[in-house]
């Protein structure tokens, strides 16, 4: 009889679940199939290939090892990166608690009290005006039953998050790789500068003196001394630009390896660095989401924030849970654990929401909310990408043509010197035309190592672009791919 008096109630409880209902709330996003953002026309130019994803340790491509050790240090000391394992903790904490949830908790304590009412309250005969003892202990038992998956929708929800989290903290790791790479490519250049900087003023420093000769002689004006004392005053601001950007390379390296600024000062002048050679899959957008941590994280948000709808959507059900609970109770001179102490009570327990001002069908609204900008920033970020990709690629291909025509504007600076220093050994030209020649060879010189630096640098972006080595740590860490729904209309009347 008893549990046909259950199943009357339920079947009663579902015939009121209209009062509190979820009909006409329902998220609208819809994830972006990558295979509809065209890349064919964009990225034509590019060697597509089946083996084109950056390695793990793609920097030691570039040839420096002692930029292979600033990445280690980095990776090591870096304090963002323990900001980032801290949140992956807390993530997973969470999914310890939301897996704890789902099973059945055990209380159990004990007290002992004593008081002396006054007879004014209670008769002498009932204790009045005597102290009274009261011990007890008790244990309960409570079991929510999860019947509609509500307790395991919550529990994956926060195991989509914690795997959010954890790719989050590997993604952290490749920023701080190639924003390394890149800071050191700067201080190689500001190296190169510097060089440029310090033949300008030598260069500008001996004209002058030759011009001072000349004025001496007879030949030159007082103008043409000021002019050369013009030129040397710039080139010795430029001599002290370039030693800023030394400075404030090697400070930019300190904060990334996480160290004070006299670290930075121990960093020896880089190599010349090569461009990494990156190729690009023929299937760009599709293969993309399973090497981009950001991504993955983004597409673990959307999982997670589908699994909270439908535990949202559970609370408007009826909701059975099982409890017990029992003790030993004992007055004045009475002993505690004498069988009649004892006193229990279990039984089977039903909640259905009936009114609630509203409150469920907020925090389903909300979740809805969640879930639509989820996805959002999916679509956000996966479009982004793409694009990153192929913008990156361009900047590439633009810079290898002009660095081609560069290095001819280099090969005939250097000409236009050799034969310059020719004439005037001969006594056919000026030294002052000579000098006025190297100036357009230390022109050209820093214009090449201006564009070797950004090549290096577009190079690096590219290969964060491309997911930076990211590689899954098991095959049941990238969710799926394909858009979904986390609930289908039908759910929601």
């Amino acid at each position: 009889m008893r549990l046909q008096h259950l199943a009357a109630g339920i079947g009663f409880s579902l015939l009121l679940a209209a009062c509190a209902s979820s009909g006409g709330l329902h998220p609208n996003g819809t994830l972006t199939d990558p295979s509809t953002l065209a890349t064919g026309r964009s990225l034509a130019r590019a060697h597509a290939t089946e083996a084109t994803w950056p390695a793990q340790d793609w920097w030691t491509a570039l040839g420096d090892r002692q930029l292979d050790q600033l990445i280690a240090e980095a990776l090591r000391d870096n304090p963002s990166l323990a900001i980032a394992d801290a949140r992956a903790r807390e993530a997973q904490s969470t999914v310890v608690e939301a897996h704890a949830a789902r099973g059945p908790r055990v209380d159990a304590g004990a007290a002992i009290s004593g008081a002396r009412l006054p007879p004014t309250v209670l008769p002498p005969s009932a204790g009045g005006g005597h102290f009274l003892r009261a011990e007890y202990g008790y244990a309960s038992f409570n079991w929510g039953l999860d019947l509609w998956g509500g307790k395991k929708a919550a529990w994956e929800a926060a195991v989509g998050a914690a795997r959010a989290a954890d790719v989050e903290s590997r993604a952290a790791r490749i920023e701080l790789s190639a924003n390394v790479a890149r800071a050191y490519a700067r201080l190689g250049y500001a190296f190169a500068q510097q060089d440029v900087a310090d033949a300008e003023f030598q260069r500008a420093s001996e004209a002058r003196k030759l011009t001072a000769q000349r004025v001496a002689a007879g030949i030159d004006s007082q103008l043409q001394l000021r002019q050369g004392d013009a030129e040397v005053a710039e080139a010795q601001r430029q001599q002290a630009v370039a030693a800023r950007a030394v400075d404030a390379a090697r400070s930019a390296l300190s904060v990334l390896l996480g160290k004070g600024p006299d670290r930075g000062l121990a960093i020896g002048r880089p190599a010349v660095l090569r461009p990494a050679a990156v190729a690009v899959s023929a299937n760009l957008p599709v293969d993309l989401i399973g090497h981009r941590p950001d991504l993955v994280a983004a597409r673990w948000r959307v999982e997670a924030a589908g699994r909270q709808i439908k535990a949202a959507k559970t609370a408007f059900l009826p909701n059975v849970s099982i409890g017990a609970f029992t003790g030993l109770l004992a007055t004045g001179s009475h002993n505690l654990f004498e069988l009649p102490a004892r006193f229990y009570q279990v039984g089977p327990s039903l909640s259905l929401p009936i009114f609630d001002g509203g409150r469920l069908r907020a925090n389903l609204d909300r979740r809805d909310a969640a879930y639509d900008m989820a996805v959002a920033q999916y679509n956000q970020t996966l479009v982004g990408a793409v694009n990153q990709v192929a913008d990156d690629l361009s900047s590439l291909d633009s810079l290898r043509t002009q660095a081609e025509a560069q290095q001819r504007a280099l090969d005939a600076a250097r000409q236009a010197w050799q034969l310059a220093e020719q004439r005037y050994k001969a006594g056919v030209g000026s030294y002052l035309e000579a000098l006025s020649v190297r100036r357009q060879l230390l022109q050209a010189e820093q214009g090449m190592a201006a564009l070797k630096a950004q090549q290096v640098d577009a190079s690096v972006q590219l290969l964060a672009a491309l997911g930076g080595g990211y590689r899954p740590r098991d095959s049941a860490a990238v969710p799926p791919a394909a858009p979904t729904s986390p609930v289908s209309s039908s759910d929601h009347s």
